[in-house]
């Protein structure tokens, strides 16, 4: 049958290279782990210091007293959301050119969602303060509803992941074996939870999916608005907006969405996955992308406009710190090179190319980096006695320990690489067995069946058990 050559060429080309970075390992990877281990090495040192001095050694005073901590944990939370959008959502809508990028969305959201939490912890300044989070937090305070909020957002993101990951996990378990230690091994015999690729197994794992992916939705969105309460419950004049919450899932959605593209285009490069991610998908990114951006231009000017109409209160002195004062540098570059240059990237043909929205995403992710630390340090400059605004710069300790974060984002990233594959074979393959045989890709036996009638020969590696399980047949 042409279709099921067809079929199997296109497995046996996928998973070879998908799973070559599982039983292989070139010097450019030990030489970006060594790297990332020496920031991250370097950020202990100053951890250390922090902890054996206090937050002295920090730029935060008693009247700034959140700073550069909780701006990068702020933005670790928004670009949590690019799992969310790209797998769930666009798996609901039956997108079919989202596959290839599912799985790194899903990396994306549960690592950031790791590193976030390792934020409060540096804020606080003793680790052991962190218990008293839930010993001592009160329910009225919307800080215990971020906390809840986070493990529940992390707990379900780790579920599906992991249920995602089932089927490539059995492929790791009957086809690599004998090029992987005896660790690894028994790993992917455990994860893999006995799948065989059964009609009943695909079913079980469609309905776990589809329950999974519409409750993280509304977690997820719940997750940032949550965490814009934190500041727009708080009695701070540039606090003080109804719309925080919209806002910050906005936001949310225009960093994810850019990190996911930073992502792509490095795998894309380093596991020579160019046929696979494809121009189309940086097209299709890139137009989420421009989208979001006028969305949040949109919420910038509906916040200043309506602030700068009335100046209540304190107004008129948090717009002059943000467009003449000091932090104008700060939110002119963010307004210009964060929101306007990625727009006109993608809406411009000259520049609508693959590099244009590689710059287009890492501009939208340094412009929102900027507006997390404006947000909270613009918030609390804002004196809420008649003093002259406070001022605040992070120190070398806050600058080495917002590093060693991201550092610890892209080894995590790094090393999960090393033990699954960075796009959903199994998925892929189905879609491909669905459009070329739809007969076949009904009831996973049938695949074996019509290979033995038409004595089409099966492929060194196979989604689905080609002789049996993974024993080789032998119950």
């Amino acid at each position: 049958m042409e279709a099921l050559r067809l079929v199997d060429g296109f497995r046996q080309a996928l998973e070879e290279r998908a799973f070559a970075p599982l039983t292989h390992t070139g010097r450019g990877f030990f030489l970006l782990v060594g790297a990332l281990l020496a920031v991250i090495g370097w950020g202990l040192f100053a951890y250390y210091t922090q902890f054996r001095e206090g937050l002295i050694v920090t730029g935060m005073r008693d009247r700034i007293s959140w700073g550069l901590y909780i701006a990068v944990f702020v933005f670790f939370i928004g670009i949590s959301m690019a799992g969310t959008l790209i797998s769930a959502i666009l798996r609901i809508a039956k997108a079919e050119w989202r596959l290839p990028i599912t799985r790194m969305a899903e990396f994306v959201t549960v690592v950031a969602l790791l590193v976030a939490p390792l934020m409060i912890t540096l804020d606080l300044g003793q680790p052991l303060r962190m218990p008293n989070l839930f010993i001592f937090g009160r329910w009225q305070s919307p800080l215990i509803w971020d906390i809840f909020g986070l493990t529940t957002y992390l707990v379900a993101s780790f579920i599906y992941l992991y249920l995602a990951l089932i089927p490539d996990l059995a492929i790791c378990r009957d086809r690599l074996s004998p090029k992987l230690d005896a660790f690894r091994r028994w790993s992917y015999r455990l994860l893999a939870v006995e799948w065989h690729g059964t009609e009943k197994q695909h079913h079980s794992l469609a309905r776990a999916m589809g329950v999974v992916m519409i409750v993280i939705i509304p977690i997820a969105v719940s997750m940032h608005t949550v965490t814009s309460w934190i500041f727009s419950m708080t009695l701070r004049e540039p606090w003080d907006s109804t719309m925080f919450g919209a806002y910050f899932v906005a936001g949310a959605l225009y960093s994810g969405v850019g990190v996911l593209i930073i992502l792509m285009a490095v795998i894309r490069k380093a596991l020579h996955l160019e046929e696979y991610l494809t121009r189309d998908h940086f097209m299709k990114l890139g137009y989420m992308l421009g989208a979001f951006a006028l969305i949040v231009m949109f919420f910038n000017v509906s916040e200043y406009l309506t602030a700068g109409y009335k100046l209540r209160g304190e107004s008129e002195m948090h717009l002059a710190q943000v467009f003449v004062g000091a932090l104008a540098p700060w939110y002119w570059f963010y307004a210009l090179a964060g929101m306007v240059l990625p727009a006109l990237l993608i809406a411009l043909p000259v520049t609508r190319k693959v590099w244009g929205i590689i710059v287009a995403a890492v501009l939208a992710n340094i412009g929102m980096w900027i507006e997390r630390y404006l947000i909270v340090v613009g918030g609390l400059r804002i004196p809420l006695n008649p003093y002259e605004p406070a001022n605040y710069f992070p120190s070398w300790v806050e600058w080495s320990l917002m590093a060693a974060g991201f550092a610890g984002f892209a080894l995590l990233i790094a090393l999960v690489l090393k033990l699954v594959p960075a796009v959903a074979v199994w998925e892929m393959v189905e879609h491909r067995e669905a459009k070329h045989s739809p007969e076949l890709a009904v009831q996973p036996e049938a695949v074996n069946d019509a290979r033995a009638r038409d004595h089409v020969p099966a492929p060194r590696f196979a989604m689905r058990p080609v002789a049996g399980p993974a024993d080789g047949g032998q119950k």
